[in-house]
């Protein structure tokens, strides 16, 4: 039922935990970010999830940097679809929607907390809902990151009252250790009850570590899009180092033509998540 449909492929560049030490090949600059962003783009991703760091590689929810990013992507990744991070790593508080009013195309929004690692990721009633407050002001389009089933249930109250004002776009994160495995029978279950919650809505995950490429083919299958990138995975395999965020877009891509499903354009993936043609 799938074959055919256009399949929007994400690529989360950098993340906030992965080091150089961890793959000598992750972008952390600014202008690493960029270069690898494009040829990310150029091997078939449409949406670019960015975080944000300093130059030491430390992570940051400075709005100035988020800025410089934005341009340098919509200067050489002309049309690529813009997605600022405002998760819980890069900051704390309001600081984690600092940048919203840069007005990138989409940000990511997690609707409730969950463990991670070795912390517990905090997203408060009265966060999330000022996260999307600031994302209505700005004409961003919010990208639900689903860490657990309740994360869903929580998406569909939120469009039902309006303070989601379009259908949401849904993503089901795997495989954090802690979180949500990453495991067939539950993305059939999550998949089931967005039909079930939000009929019509749009979706794709993220599969973490060597989950990636597992949840990647589940999404292609099955109709969704999907994530990939060196915030999610730096190897690929137990020994071999990623060598970039392309090669990653490549085997998803790969897996795209397996299952007959064509690779979205950015145009395409615009117009299927309801987006201006022309950023900015």
């Amino acid at each position: 039922m799938s074959a055919g449909k256009p399949c929007i492929i994400c690529v989360a560049i950098t993340g906030s935990v992965p080091t150089k030490a961890n793959n000598p090949a992750l972008p952390i600059t600014i202008a690493e970010q960029i270069e690898s962003a494009h040829a990310a783009f150029e091997a078939g991703a449409a949406i670019a999830h960015c975080h944000v760091r300093n130059d030491d590689g430390t992570t940051t929810s400075d709005p100035a940097r988020f800025a410089l990013l934005l341009d340098g992507l919509r200067k050489h990744c002309p049309g690529m679809i813009i997605q600022f991070s405002t998760g819980g790593r890069s900051g704390a508080g309001k600081a984690r929607g600092g940048m919203l009013s840069l007005s990138p195309d989409m940000a990511s929004l997690t609707t409730g907390s969950n463990n991670f690692p070795t912390t517990v990721y905090e997203n408060p009633p009265d966060l999330v809902d000022w996260l999307a407050a600031e994302m209505r002001t700005h004409n961003v389009r919010p990208e639900i990151e689903a860490f657990d089933l309740s994360h869903i249930h929580q998406a569909a109250k939120m469009y039902a009252d309006g303070r989601l004002p379009q259908l949401p776009y849904i993503q089901f994160v795997m495989g954090v250790t802690n979180a949500m495995p990453a495991d067939r029978d539950v993305f059939d279950y999550y998949l089931k009850t967005v039909n079930r919650l939000l009929p019509g809505a749009l979706w794709c995950a993220a599969g973490i570590g060597r989950a990636q490429r597992i949840v990647n083919e589940w999404c292609i299958e099955m109709g969704g899009h999907t994530r990939t990138g060196m915030e999610d995975n730096i190897r690929l395999d137990r020994d071999t180092f990623a060598p970039s965020n392309a090669a990653l877009v490549e085997i998803t891509a790969e897996l795209c033509r397996k299952h007959d499903r064509p690779v979205a354009t950015w145009q395409q993936a615009r117009k299927i998540l309801n987006l201006p043609l022309a950023a900015g």
